[in-house]
């Protein structure tokens, strides 16, 4: 074969580029006379991204250009692309001193702004990339790919250039097939101008692959800019010990691109790769997991797994991960502990039972409290981030008193000062369960852009509806003034102050009703 890879990640925050170092590493170990090529533009200041772009490819004339493009929706309530988009969409639509609206509104615009403009520069970048590559080898193609590409796949077909292979999901197989010369079609892609993604694409399931470690000599070989995430002692670099989610989270869109069947990845094969970090001086690990832990099947799994790092005496790291709690056992939480867990999130969107049940989140508070003690008990003395999403489906005041008293007893398990309440409004994204309720209740029309950040639309995308709706903006925006550092406690604070605190038990029980029928129809 004379192909030649060039793989882009495509400008984000800088973390760690997992997706594309799996990828060339899987392409070398089924292809090893394939040359190929890592170039990541997270590395490279904004005003080179161009000329950097046209240079790697001048000097390293790929045939095939694999594109990685991570980010696109912006609802989150953290800073970025100049500004805090959560805040500047509250005091827009919420405020009612003018001149805070005002601020809003200007602030708003920076980053609508700025969001629009990283939509077309990353367009500019994959057709300037293929224009430049074709100089070379006119025959040249490319695949784009990536978490963004994966949700908005739909919408980018007119956006990116004819010929273009578009892949939903894992493109290992996709990759592994291209280059073998064979039908790639029944994977999860389509090509932009030629075929037209299927109906429910995104909801196949992915093609299953059992991965071995990454090897990171290869890795480095093609790769210059690798030590750029090795040499920040406090940095995390992914490890991913499987793939999948079984779960049915109504907001959630990792269940349909990872597929609902989990795929392990043999703790040997994950322990060697953590091994070649290791000795590269890394020392803090994310398991890059949709869930570490995602059901209780799959707890052996991860105690083998904890035992094998714990057995390899790398005894001086530290790991986070998105975890979840009801799924913790005893040993499990020892083992945790052991091997260094320093942080770790979860998900519970709201302390109250009934709203758990309703956005079909399949946690039992109870469970989940009675495993934090668990893990507190066995010696956890590090952060924990929990989040919640306030103003789901059927979200009353009781309710959020429920949520309050729930936080308030993870406080007391973990301490005040461990326990970080991050306070998430969902940001609705297709192909999930929440806009098929959406589009159930009129508040979207079927054939929506979900990638217009126009006001009349982001407001329904950023979910926060009324009647509640007004009420959490004020609650936020009185955050914000009072305390911004700290705004997640704060929230939480306001909400006691005005509503107080329901009973524990409260929280906890819920009641099986008929008429949550009509959100499993949804």
């Amino acid at each position: 074969m004379n192909q030649k890879i060039l793989y882009v990640r495509l400008p984000c925050n800088p973390i760690f580029p997992i997706g594309v170092v799996y990828l060339s590493d899987h392409v070398h170990k089924l292809f090893p006379d394939i040359e190929q090529k890592i170039f990541d533009l997270g590395t490279i200041p904004p005003l080179d991204f161009s000329k950097a772009l046209n240079q790697c490819i001048d000097e390293f004339q790929p045939t095939l250009l694999v594109f990685s493009w991570r980010d696109i929706q912006i609802y989150a309530p953290v800073g970025g692309r100049g500004g805090n988009p959560l805040q500047n969409a509250f005091e827009f639509y919420y405020a009612k001193n003018p001149f805070t609206k005002l601020r809003g509104a200007l602030g708003g615009l920076k980053v609508t702004t700025a969001y629009y403009g990283e939509l077309w520069r990353n367009q500019g970048l994959i057709k300037q990339g293929l224009n430049r590559a074709r100089k070379y080898n006119p025959d040249a193609r490319c695949i784009v790919g990536g978490g963004a590409v994966s949700v908005f796949y739909e919408q980018l077909k007119s956006q990116l250039p004819q010929g273009t292979i578009v892949s939903v999901g894992e493109g290992e197989t996709l990759l592994e097939k291209y280059l073998r010369g064979d039908d790639f079609q029944d994977e999860r892609c389509y090509i932009v101008g030629e075929t037209n993604p299927r109906k429910r694409l995104i909801h196949e399931e992915p093609t299953p692959l059992e991965k071995s470690a990454c090897n990171y000599d290869y890795i480095q070989s093609i790769w210059p800019d690798l030590d750029y995430y090795l040499q920040d002692s406090d940095f995390y670099i992914g490890v991913q010990t499987k793939r999948g989610c079984p779960h049915n989270c109504c907001y959630c869109v990792y269940t349909v691109v990872e597929g609902k069947q989990v795929r392990i990845n043999p703790a040997d094969e994950v322990v060697k790769e953590m091994r070649q970090l290791y000795d590269r001086g890394i020392r803090n690990f994310w398991f890059t997991d949709a869930q570490f832990i995602p059901a209780r099947r799959f707890i052996n799994d991860a105690i083998e797994l904890l035992q094998k790092i714990l057995d390899s005496g790398m005894t001086d790291i530290h790991w986070a991960a998105y975890i979840r709690a009801d799924n913790l056992t005893p040993q499990l939480c020892d083992l945790m502990v052991k091997t260094g867990m320093n942080y770790f999130e979860i998900g519970i969107t709201s302390g109250s039972q009934a709203l758990v049940r309703k956005m079909r989140m399949g946690y039992n508070l109870r469970t989940v409290l009675q495993n934090c003690r668990d893990l507190k008990a066995a010696g956890f003395n590090d952060l924990v981030s929990v989040n919640y999403s306030f103003n789901v489906i059927d979200e009353t005041f009781d309710t959020i008193r429920q949520t309050v008293a729930y936080h308030r007893e993870l406080e007391k398990i973990f301490g005040v000062d461990k326990v970080e309440p991050a306070i998430f409004f969902i940001g609705l994204q297709p192909h999930t369960h929440l806009e098929e309720y959406a589009f159930k209740k009129d508040i979207l029309k079927p054939g929506y852009d979900p990638m217009s950040l126009m006001p009349w639309n982001a407001k329904k995308l950023l979910w926060n509806p009324e009647p509640l709706g007004s009420f959490f903006g004020e609650i936020c925006l009185q955050a914000w003034r009072q305390n911004p550092n700290d705004f997640g406690r704060e929230v939480m604070k306001i909400l006691e102050e005005k509503l107080g605190l329901a009973d524990l038990e409260e929280a906890l029980t819920a009641p099986v009703e008929e008429s949550r029928k009509e959100l499993i129809l949804a």
